[in-house]
């Protein structure tokens, strides 16, 4: 069979530029190519960087969805339904909203693939396609499969060396996809892990688990595992990383380069409103316990929670640049099917706007508690343009001057001119700008 995997394109946020549609490619299709058996033809499209053929004589087509997509996804399969050609879908989305997703495909695939997506193939070729398919009863982190590296068109992506050590996340956060049903957390076995690092054949490493230190002793065991290898490294944990002062310091010793922490908000009211257990009397000792390490911040701020009122953009971003964060990933809160907070909002009449392609954190959905939706979402506009203004950039800029090249690189040729940025990468393939990037940053290639 001639199978087609593609990866919709995706909706771009007011701050988002090409950089960020092309930052890397999907590992949910690449691990879908893993797993393909021998004797079939399989290709990956990704949307974001090239067009769907059609006429391609696909016999089958996968899609992965995340929630913003899923009405181009419906669009994708219309299509080629009617060219009298199958249509399977999986991803977060699915995952999440099963029942919401079932009639637009001829198959769903509920949670991982590992175990389901030979069978899905010999069932199409057969003619049999179930409705749905599901299988994690005891899924095992060894069973994760690797993505297929060795597939990817490294010119057309910013970075192509992306691992997970986990999926899922051990916290039940109410706006987050974790705290849905159908959804799992497991961690692969650390030779897996490192396996794939040695794989990549590079020392600039991003780890995209929702949660890097979700069990910090299996954090402990695969850094330690990391010393010698002098690599530059980044990952997302949360906030409970300040309570393990020994794993920083690892982190510091194996080349870790910036955290993304989930800080989400500076009222502790509206952090309790979500079954987040931050607390924001913390957040500067946590700030001080990386910085002192050499390791930059990312700070995740979401906007729009029961507890905000308007002055909340103002104080956010005194914190922010009292604090010298150096980067800024900003959000509005968006009730995700599926999610705690889109059954809590949906029972409350609080859900205003149904069309799924304005739920990517850039659009005010439902309606606010503490100010207008107007308020919200000018209010998240403004705190980009100023946390990214020439001013508040120099403020901000890290103590540690080893950190200075990437941080003013990211600042102003990512966020600032991305735009700009975005445009040589149509003249130069967008691997040499990540590359370049990373040399001058970390002296890696």
């Amino acid at each position: 069979m001639k199978i087609v995997l593609i990866q919709p394109k995706m909706n771009k946020r007011p701050m988002d530029t090409d950089l960020k549609t092309r930052m890397a490619p999907p590992l949910s299709l690449l691990t879908l190519m893993g797993l393909t058996p021998e004797g079939h033809e399989v290709i990956m499209v990704n949307e974001n960087v090239e067009k769907i053929d059609y006429a391609c004589g696909a016999e089958l087509v996968g899609i992965t969805i995340t929630l913003d997509v899923m009405p181009r996804a419906v669009e994708i399969a219309e299509e080629f339904h009617r060219l009298g050609i199958p249509v399977v879908a999986g991803g977060i989305h699915v995952t999440s909203s099963p029942d919401e997703c079932r009639g637009y495909f001829d198959a769903i695939c509920i949670g991982a693939a590992e175990r389901i997506w030979a069978r899905m193939i010999e069932d199409a070729e057969e003619g049999r396609l179930q409705q749905v398919y599901h299988d994690m009863t005891d899924f095992r982190g060894e069973e994760i499969a690797s993505p297929a590296y060795h597939r990817i068109d490294k010119n057309r992506y910013l970075y192509t060396n992306i691992i997970t050590t986990s999926r899922g996340c051990p916290n039940r956060c109410g706006f987050c996809y974790n705290s849905c049903r159908n959804r799992m957390y497991i961690r692969r076995p650390v030779a897996n892990v490192l396996r794939d690092i040695e794989g990549l054949g590079t020392r600039h490493i991003l780890f995209i688990d929702d949660n890097f230190i979700g069990v910090p002793a299996y954090t402990r065991e695969l850094l330690n595992h990391l010393r010698g290898r002098e690599l530059k490294w980044s990952a997302a944990v949360t906030t409970k990383i300040a309570d393990y002062p020994d794993v920083l310091d690892l982190m510091a010793e194996t080349g870790c380069q910036s955290l993304f922490i989930g800080f989400e908000s500076i009222n502790n009211s509206s952090l309790h409103g979500v079954n987040k257990d931050n607390q924001f009397e913390k957040y500067e000792r946590i700030v001080t316990a990386i910085h002192s390490r050499g390791i930059m911040i990312n700070a995740s701020m979401v906007f729009g929670l029961d507890g905000d009122e308007p002055d909340v953009f103002q104080r956010t971003l005194d914190w922010l640049v009292k604090n010298k964060i150096e980067t800024l990933t900003s959000h509005i809160l968006t009730p995700y099917p599926g999610t705690e907070l889109h059954g809590r909002m949906k029972e409350e009449g609080r859900i205003l706007d149904h069309e799924l392609s304005r739920y990517n954190t850039a659009h005010v959905v439902f309606q606010p508690k503490g100010m207008t939706a107007e308020e919200l979402y000018k209010g998240y506009l403004w705190i980009y343009r100023e946390f990214y203004s020439f001013p508040n950039i120099w403020r901000r800029r890290p103590e540690h001057k080893a950190q200075r090249k990437s941080y003013f690189l990211f600042n102003i040729f990512y966020r600032k001119f991305g735009g700009f940025t975005s445009a040589l990468a149509r003249v130069i393939p967008m691997r040499a700008v990540g590359r370049l990037a990373a040399r001058i940053s970390y002296r890696v290639k």
